[in-house]
């Protein structure tokens, strides 16, 4: 992999994001969105897909969420980063950059808390591989989620058995829901 980087508050990042077509990070700030756009766009590129997952005041069943907090298993994290970016590039030949960010510790309501982003040549790609990477995250990735609410506190409702990288899932379909 081309850049892999561990962040902490209060360390000034570059702008211009790291060498090669390969962003990876563990931080426990606020992902760059603005900067992992800029980083994506390339000349031979027409199409860029950003997503970022944010922390909202609700979940299933539960309103008045004041606070998330996550936690990863960071000795395995980036090696499922780099699982997925590979998946993805063998899947889709034609995507240029590949970003992955997660942040960990407390986030409050509205902030970031996760950022893929993808470039192409073509627009379809974009797409595909920015959706592709936020599901296979969400279902590889050693993260666990603590919501806290007006009534309480507790690591998030969707427990669930950790994919293997390296399996690719079927090409997923739209179902409606977010990916914070």
């Amino acid at each position: 992999m081309d850049a892999i980087a561990r962040t902490m508050t209060g360390v000034h990042q570059s702008s211009s994001g790291p060498p090669g077509d390969t962003w990876l990070e563990i931080t426990d700030s606020e992902p760059a969105i603005d900067d992992a756009y800029r980083w994506a766009v390339q000349p031979d590129c027409g199409a860029v897909v950003l997503f970022s997952g944010t922390a909202r005041d609700h979940s299933s069943g539960r309103s008045g969420v004041t606070q998330l907090a996550y936690e990863a298993y960071e000795e395995h994290l980036i090696a499922r980063f780099e699982g997925l970016v590979d998946e993805i590039r063998d899947r889709w030949p034609d995507v240029r950059r590949v970003g992955i960010m997660h942040r960990v510790g407390e986030v409050p309501i509205g902030e970031s808390t996760v950022v893929v982003v993808t470039s192409s040549p073509h627009r379809d790609v974009a797409f595909e591989t920015a959706r592709y990477g936020i599901d296979r995250l969400k279902a590889t990735a050693p993260i666990w989620k603590r919501e806290v609410w007006s009534e309480g506190q507790s690591w998030g409702l969707d427990a669930r058995e950790i994919d293997d990288v390296g399996l690719a899932a079927p090409r997923p379909t739209h179902r409606g829901d977010d990916a914070s």
